[in-house]
C-alpha cells in the first residue's frame, strides 16, 4: 500500500550564502533540491512513509542530480520520466536576515511541460492512501492542470484522501481571476485544504480565518487548516470541530521557504499515523518551525527520532 502520491516540478535551487545580498551582487551559492510537492514527499518519506513522485526532468546534470536525490530520500520514481529535448528547471534564492528571500526562477518551458497526462492511467489508485496536490503544479500549463484534475477524479473514484495546498504563485498565472477561479475549483474537490491566511483571503475574498474555513467547508471540503504565520494554525472541520494550535518558538529564522511544505508533510504524516486533528496540526507546526532554521527548503525536515526530540525540548 502506498502512503503518499504527489505530483510536481522538481527544481535545483542555488541559495546565496551571503546575508542580504541581492541576486545581482551575490557571488557564492550552495546547490539544494527544491519544489513544493517534492519538499512534501521528502518530509513524509523522512518520517518513514512510502511515497511516489510523478514528474519529468531533463536529460541533463540537474535532472541527474534530482534523480540521485530522490533515490537517497527513498522516494519512488515509478512515474518519473525524462525529456530528451528540454532542460530541468532551476532557481536562484537570496539569503536574508529578515522576511522572505527573493527568488528568481528559470522554469518557463522546462521539462515538466513534457509530462504526459496519460500517466494518470498507469497509476493503481486502489493501493494509495493520500494524494497531495498544490496550486503551483496546476499553474504551470494547461497540460499540468489537466493532470491535476484527472488525478483528483481518479482519487475520488477510489476513495483516496485528497490534500490540497493552494500555494499561490501569481506570476505563473495569466490573471489573478484565472488563478482564483481555477484554484478554488480544485480546492472545492479536496478533502483537506491548507491555505495560508493571505492566500485564503485572496481566494475567498473574506478576511477572518473562520470565514475562510467556512467558505471551503460550504463548497465540499471536509477539513480546512489555515496557516497564520508565526502565530500558529486555525482549523475547522465539517463536523464542527474548530480551534487554534499555537506555533513553536524559534530563536533564529534563517529561511522561511519550505516551511509551508514542511507543515503539509506534518499534516499528511499525522493523518497516516492516525493522530488527532490537533496532534496532526502540532506536528505540522513543528516541522514548519524546524524548516525555517536552515537555508535549504527541506534540509531540516526531521525523521521521527528528531521530531520526538524537538517536541520534548521545545516550547509554544
Amino acid at each position: 500500500m502506498l502512503d503518499l502520491l504527489t505530483v510536481g516540478e522538481p527544481l535545483v535551487v542555488f541559495a546565496a550564502t551571503e546575508d542580504n545580498q541581492n541576486l545581482i551582487d551575490a557571488t557564492n551559492f550552495q546547490k539544494h533540491l527544491a519544489g513544493a510537492e517534492l519538499n512534501v514527499a521528502i518530509g513524509v518519506s523522512k518520517l518513514g512513509f512510502s511515497t511516489e513522485y510523478i514528474s519529468c526532468v531533463g536529460n541533463d546534470p540537474f535532472g541527474s542530480f534530482i534523480k540521485k536525490q530522490l533515490v537517497q530520500a527513498k522516494i519512488g520514481t515509478s512515474y518519473l520520466s525524462t525529456s530528451q529535448h528540454i532542460w530541468t528547471g532551476f532557481e536562484l534564492k537570496e539569503k536574508v536576515t529578515q522576511g522572505d528571500p527573493h527568488t528568481f526562477y528559470f522554469r518557463r518551458n522546462s521539462a515538466i511541460t513534457e509530462l504526459n497526462p496519460k500517466i494518470v492511467e498507469q497509476i493503481n489508485f486502489k493501493n494509495i492512501k493520500i494524494l497531495h496536490l498544490t496550486g503551483i503544479f496546476a499553474a504551470l500549463s494547461d497540460k499540468t492542470l489537466l493532470i491535476a484534475e484527472k488525478l483528483i477524479k481518479k482519487a475520488h473514484q477510489n476513495k483516496v484522501l485528497v490534500v490540497f495546498d493552494p500555494n499561490l504563485r501569481p506570476a505563473l498565472w495569466s490573471s489573478s481571476q484565472k488563478m482564483i477561479t481555477t484554484l478554488n475549483e480544485l480546492a472545492f474537490q479536496a478533502d483537506i485544504v491548507l491555505p495560508g491566511i493571505k492566500e485564503g483571503k485572496t481566494l475567498s475574498g473574506l478576511e477572518k480565518p473562520e470565514e475562510v474555513a467556512d467558505f471551503y467547508l460550504q463548497h465540499g471540503s471536509k477539513i480546512v487548516v489555515i496557516k497564520i504565520g508565526s502565530k500558529g494554525s486555525y482549523f475547522k472541520s465539517y463536523q464542527g470541530k474548530t480551534g487554534f494550535v499555537p506555533s513553536f518558538k524559534v530563536n533564529q529564522v534563517i529561511d522561511t521557504v519550505g516551511a509551508g511544505d514542511g507543515f503539509a508533510a506534518g499534516i499528511i504524516s499525522g493523518l497516516l499515523d492516525q493522530l488527532t486533528l490537533k496532534e496532526t496540526i502540532q506536528r505540522g507546526n513543528a516541522i514548519g518551525a524546524l524548516a525555517v532554521q536552515t537555508a535549504g527548503d527541506n534540509d531540516n525536515y526531521p525523521d521521527k527520532k528528531t521530531l520526538t526530540s524537538f517536541f520534548n525540548k521545545s516550547t509554544i
